[in-house]
């Protein structure tokens, strides 16, 4: 009953249309594989029709031992051996092919999910925690790519094995094709009626590994803090609180999963019993020969098995749609705005630089708690204008909004050519700016690999000249392979001041009209720091550079300073920002 009205519940929230909408989405990326689809039917009619015909041959084995058809030896023998020999080899050759056809389509389907989830907007992907995010992109996108070709081949193979196991016993004792054919609705409604609990089990159990990969992600990432600051028993406490947490949920499905096989195995023992039990009381009455029982207590249990394959279609359709819900709760996010044909044309026009304006602008990641307001800015080609301020006050908000990862809700920010046209700030005029981050952003490979990620033609002589540019390639050059010496993930082998360097060295050889320093030079000694601003103002004299610092050396550099505290931007003047280097 609690099932029943689990069940009529989701079918009056709207539940069942949802499940609907998340398996069209997913059978959508079938439409491109009607070939394999197609292939894959005809190995699985292929195969059952070689059972069946080794289950007769059987038969037919059966009765020559027992003295009935000792005429038909020879013949029985030579199928026996043929059919074992070629499904020897035809197993082995399918699967590798079955293999081939699997990748490919993961790969293409993995590829296209990517591609898309890339494209949404930053601050709707930045809500979720790079864990779960990961989870969705290997485990959900591996569940759907599966359903996405397998449900079909799955539902014709096993309703056509079905259906000839039925014709197979039709055509020996219609009696007993009628057993089956009663017990099959009550395989059916007890399937059916277990299929809502299963979908809030699986969910959970889904939720929950994302969950763990989350604070697994998380935890190596951070490895060096944790190490740094004596936090290995904490962090071995929450991960056991985790495995707790998981030990609960999947032992609640597990428990689930045992009392569903149970009721199934229950009504599958009575269905096997009544098949046996006919079967005896033919042999006994002498309708049938011993060759003959065998066939029919092999082929009821063949049938109890292809009607529960073709039940269990059912929930592992409910765990493909949940993984096809996760994806698309990603996927239908809110996507970034991009007009190519106009990146193209300031492309085109970047040698007369760009000037940012921000006017009264606001912005708050959550409501009703605003990072900026009414905040006004002016950075012009030539230009180094500083923003400084207390941590957490908004400088790195600035920095988004400048690459378009974010949008004010009020005010004005712009992009203005030398004409003076303005272009509002977001994924399009993105390409015309140069970015340094906070932190360490080196990713492992070659240095020369971490260059070209922003320049991928650039020649080993422009890498060399950026690395000069920005101070690095003094260290580079001693390197005992130089530009190619490989470096391990987060810079590892480098210093913070020599990762922020080569850093420094990709934002220059992106060579984009604009460059954003957020941080960059605060692992560099005051001397080091002094010669890459110098350089990036000789070499570079019309860019546009923006940079956060709380370093007075750079300050003496800037046109114009920009203060960010209590969620407001004020510019300082020349003495407010002499004063502020002075009490630096």
């Amino acid at each position: 009953m609690e099932s029943i009205k689990m069940l009529i519940r989701k079918i009056k929230d709207g539940s069942i249309h949802e499940m609907w909408e998340e398996f069209k989405w997913m059978c959508s990326y079938g439409k491109n594989y009607k070939k394999e689809i197609f292939f894959y039917i005809c190995l699985g009619i292929f195969s059952t029709i070689m059972s069946l015909v080794s289950s007769i041959a059987s038969k037919n084995l059966i009765n020559i031992v027992t003295g009935i058809q000792t005429d038909k030896a020879a013949s029985m023998a030579i199928i026996m051996v043929s059919m074992a020999l070629f499904s020897l080899f035809f197993n082995q050759i399918m699967s590798r092919i079955t293999l081939k056809i699997n990748i490919k389509i993961q790969n293409e389907i993995q590829a296209d999910i990517f591609d898309q989830v890339i494209q949404v907007n930053w601050l709707d992907l930045s809500r979720y925690h790079s864990g779960d995010l990961l989870n969705r992109f290997t485990s959900d996108v591996g569940t759907v790519a599966g359903s996405a070709i397998g449900w079909l081949p799955n539902l014709v193979v096993n309703l056509f094995n079905f259906i000839a196991t039925l014709c197979l016993i039709l055509y020996y004792d219609p009696t007993m094709m009628m057993l089956a054919l009663v017990n099959a609705p009550v395989m059916l409604l007890s399937s059916k009626l277990l299929m809502s609990k299963m979908r809030d089990y699986n969910k959970k159990v889904k939720e929950m590994n994302s969950e763990m990969m989350s604070f697994e992600t998380e935890t190596f990432n951070n490895v060096d803090s944790i190490k740094s600051f004596s936090l290995m028993d904490l962090f071995s406490r929450r991960l056991k609180g985790f495995q707790a947490r998981y030990k609960e949920v999947n032992l609640d499905y597990n428990m689930f999963s045992i009392k569903s096989n149970l009721v199934l195995s229950l009504i599958g023992m009575v269905i096997q019993f009544s098949f046996f039990g006919w079967a005896v009381y033919r042999l006994w009455s002498g309708a049938i020969n011993y060759g003959e029982m065998t066939l029919f207590l092999q082929q009821s249990s063949r049938l109890s098995s292809a009607f529960s394959a073709v039940v269990s279609i059912i929930p592992s359709t409910i765990s493909s749609t949940i993984s096809a819900a996760r994806l698309m709760e990603i996927i239908e996010l809110p996507r970034e705005e991009k007009h190519p044909e106009t990146t193209k044309h300031l492309e085109e026009i970047s040698g007369g630089g760009f000037t940012i304006t921000l006017k009264d602008v606001f912005f708050s990641y959550v409501e009703n708690r605003q990072v900026l307001v009414s905040s006004s800015m002016h950075a012009a080609p030539g230009e180094i204008v500083a923003l400084v301020g207390p941590s957490g006050e908004g400088k790195t908000t600035l920095i988004r909004m400048f690459l378009g990862l974010i949008m004010p809700s009020e005010g004005e920010a712009v992009l203005s050519d030398s004409e003076g046209n303005a272009y509002p700030l977001n994924a399009t005029t993105r390409p015309l700016f140069a970015y340094v981050p906070q932190g360490n952003t080196i990713f492992s490979g070659t240095i020369a690999d971490n260059l070209r990620m922003v320049k991928e033609d650039a020649t080993d002589e422009q890498i060399i000249e950026a690395l000069k540019s920005a101070c690095a390639y003094e260290f580079v050059e001693r390197m005992e392979d130089g530009i190619h010496s490989e470096i391990g993930t987060r810079g590892k082998g480098l210093s913070e001041g020599q990762a922020q360097r080569i850093a420094i060295a990709r934002a220059i050889l992106r060579d984009a009209p604009i460059l954003l320093l957020d941080e960059a030079t605060s692992a560099l000694d005051v001397e080091t720091e002094r010669r890459v601003l110098r350089n990036i103002v000789q070499n570079h004299p019309n860019k546009t550079c923006v940079v956060t610092t709380h370093r007075p050396s750079v300050l003496n550099l800037c046109q114009r300073v920009y203060r960010v505290v209590d969620t407001q931007l004020t510019q300082l003047s020349e003495e407010e920002s002499a004063r502020m280097a002075m009490d630096f």
